[in-house]
């Protein structure tokens, strides 16, 4: 503990370095736009302050609350779906062990690894071929990409878990789904949370999937709509960018905040064993 102030002092300058950007944001959304650009590292004074307005005209623009409500179904639809088949493809790689559960196991490590940009234009091509450029149909192609963390924790976890202790579920008369949500996912809880939480930041604020699978005249998410507040020739309006900005933030912020707590257990309880 010798040198613990040390630690402490690099630890709240990194937090502050990493938080700036974010309080830059909110307060420049407070700003008329001709301030945002000639006194972007200044608070909102008399001159520059406008209040909510560009909150409400960000709101207007981008038709944001139908945006908002395309992020959400999108969000939530895709993080269950990875969570129910991610722990049920876990469980089932575990406790079969076989060549083919180590074979699919494999796979779901290399998807982890290739990177996005080699498979984007294929995806988009058969994403338009199997109808699947709507929100729901995003639902399985975030299925696809999101797996592959969530399998490698769950598999994790799932070695932890005694098998005595289904066994005896299964004697008491329990069949392998009763036993399976009954029992291994409470046990497992702390890991869901982790995943959820990190398959979430990552949807909500995912731009470039959207942007390339879903039929952008009837959908758009938050992450394409602020997009749109770009004018011809560069002209950007800054105002209700960083007000739509604020906004988009504040659900995941508040999101983040209530579950981190279950962040640090789930990822240790992955690494027990591997």
């Amino acid at each position: 503990m010798k040198h613990g102030w040390f630690w402490t002092i690099l630890f709240s300058v990194v937090s502050i370095a990493w938080i700036y950007p974010i309080l830059l944001v909110i307060s420049n959304s407070f700003k008329q736009k001709v301030y945002i650009s000639s006194q972007t590292f200044q608070l909102p004074n008399a001159q520059s302050w406008v209040g909510l307005d560009n909150y409400f005209d960000g709101v207007k623009k981008t038709d944001f609350l139908a945006s908002f409500g395309w992020t959400v179904l999108i969000t939530v639809g895709s993080v269950l779906l990875i969570l129910l088949c991610s722990s049920m493809c876990a469980w089932w790689i575990v406790r079969v062990d076989n060549w083919a559960a180590k074979s699919l196991y494999l796979l779901f490590l290399f998807n982890m690894i290739v990177p996005f940009q080699m498979v984007m234009f294929p995806l988009s091509k058969i994403a338009d071929i199997l109808s699947l450029n709507t929100p729901w149909g995003l639902w399985l192609v975030y299925l696809g990409f999101g797996a592959g963390l969530a399998v490698f924790m769950f598999t994790g976890v799932i070695k932890g878990i005694p098998t005595e202790i289904e066994e005896a579920a299964m004697i008491d008369g329990a069949s392998v789904p009763k036993m399976f949500f009954s029992i291994v996912i409470p046990m497992m809880k702390p890991s869901i949370v982790s995943v959820a939480i990190l398959e979430t930041m990552w949807i909500w604020n995912d731009y470039l999937l959207p942007y390339l699978t879903l039929d952008l005249r009837k959908y758009k998410t938050i992450s394409i709509a602020v997009q749109y507040l770009k004018g011809g020739y560069g002209a950007v309006d800054m105002g209700a960018m960083m007000g739509c900005l604020v906004l988009a933030i504040i659900p995941i912020v508040v999101f983040y905040l209530f579950a981190q707590k279950f962040i640090i257990a789930g990822v240790t309880a992955g690494a027990v064993k591997g």
